[in-house]
């Protein structure tokens, strides 16, 4: 299964197993954004009254969950097929969904967090190592583009719906949430099996059944026997693992300070905040495709330079703007550099990558990304209470700028391959 060159949207519907990749995307998002952004802090701190201690600690917990289990289940991918580790997750996710709506104490909601994160841990290696499987190097900047549309539309979709069914109670959001949940295990249920997934990634058996031997050895053993193999077959230059980190803590420094930043100093409304964060993200939306597009004719070099100079300069500049329309204008420029950035980085990614070891090195790198998010947020609040609100802004443009001079000297190492 091999999608040639051109935007891969077009390609999409005609393989099913991306079709349900897509759809569990933007299912699972869907779920979690709602979750975390509009349900969990409001039910956890009005209805249940917890602490915002106990809040913090329960969020954090998602995060932990999510991070630590990437790489792990990256490597599981590549040894039982995309069925039965994604089956594992949205299992997970539907028993936190269903612990929030039947249970109220301090620990079951925490338990329920922390299943949320490991839960949703396997989405992303397997829906990119799939996805990125049948496109072929020579599309991968389209279906990056594809899949980040089908994340973007749940995760921003997700807080605003579930919204209109909390009216005098959480059972309505509850009901719609496991709804969902319930059409996400089915289509689990359609993803290929281990010898299918082989088939899909054009792999035989894995590196380390090869051997007899290899297959009586420790545990241990095998799993740092095979991440070896990925470490000589990877063609990445040492400096993309830094980059990886920085591009998400740059991210992550804005993450936390962005609706405190938006209420507290400009003194935009519930409304006008969401106007502002659609703006952003029509931006970046409707530029994912065409820049998918031509990255996969031209190359990830440009975009990536442009992009990452457009972020550098746009980011400090909303943390000193107070003018409202001024500021409208910067934030869709930030949404057109992460635009030009998202498919071309990814792309990048993509090429650096082993066909054989896919979902171990794919884990991997997600969870090195998700690092820099949690110490970008970690970072971020220090920032706006010592330095000022400006300053989470700040840093983040000056780490985009360093990942900008960091890319100049990747593209010209060999070891990376930049098409």
């Amino acid at each position: 299964m091999k999608i040639s060159a051109g935007w891969a949207g077009k390609k999409v519907l005609s393989s099913p197993f991306v079709l349900q990749l897509l759809i569990i995307m933007f299912l699972v998002e869907f779920v979690k954004g709602a979750l975390m952004v509009s349900i969990l802090p409001v039910y956890m701190g009005t209805v249940l009254g917890f602490s915002a201690y106990a809040i913090g600690w329960a969020l954090a917990l998602q995060y932990i969950g999510d991070n630590a289990f990437r790489s792990p289940l990256g490597w599981i991918i590549d040894r039982l097929g995309y069925r039965m580790v994604m089956l594992f997750g949205v299992i997970l996710t539907f028993a936190s969904v269903a612990i929030v709506s039947l249970t109220e104490g301090v620990g079951w909601i925490v338990l329920a967090c922390l299943l949320l994160g490991i839960g949703t841990s396997p989405l992303w290696p397997c829906v990119i190592t799939g996805a990125t499987a049948v496109a072929g190097n020579e599309a991968s900047g389209s279906i990056m583009s594809v899949v980040y549309m089908a994340w973007l539309t749940g995760v921003g979709i997700g807080p605003v719906v579930i919204n209109f069914f909390i009216l005098h109670s959480f059972a309505p959001a509850f009901r719609l949430l496991i709804g969902m949940m319930v059409v996400v295990v089915f289509v689990a249920l359609l993803l290929p099996g281990r010898s299918k997934s082989r088939e899909i990634e054009g792999t035989a058996e894995p590196v380390i059944h090869h051997a007899g031997a290899e297959r009586k050895a420790p545990l241990a053993e095998r799993v740092r026997r095979y991440f070896a193999q990925v470490r000589s077959s990877m063609h990445a230059s040492w400096l993309l693992y830094p980059a990886m980190f920085i591009q998400n803590f740059a991210l992550g420094l804005l993450t936390p300070v962005l609706t405190l930043y938006a209420r507290t100093v400009l003194h935009l409304t519930p409304q006008q905040y969401s106007m502002y964060l659609v703006a952003g993200g029509a931006v970046t939306v409707v530029g994912l495709i065409p820049v998918g597009k031509w990255v996969d004719k031209v190359g990830t070099k440009w975009f990536l330079h442009v992009g990452f100079i457009l972020s550098a300069i746009s980011l400090p500049m909303l943390g000193f703007t107070r003018s409202l329309p001024l500021v409208l204008a910067i934030v869709a420029v930030v949404g057109l550099g992460y635009a030009m950035i998202i498919p071309a980085w990814n792309a990048l990614i993509a090429d650096a990558i082993p066909k054989s070891e896919r979902g171990a090195v794919w884990g991997f790198f997600l969870t090195i990304e998700g690092l820099g998010v949690v110490a970008g947020s970690i970072l971020s609040g220090s920032l706006f209470d010592t330095f000022g609100p400006h300053a989470p802004f700040l840093v983040s443009g000056s780490v985009m700028l360093v990942l900008f001079v960091l890319h100049l000297f990747i593209t010209k190492r060999p070891a990376v391959v930049v098409r």
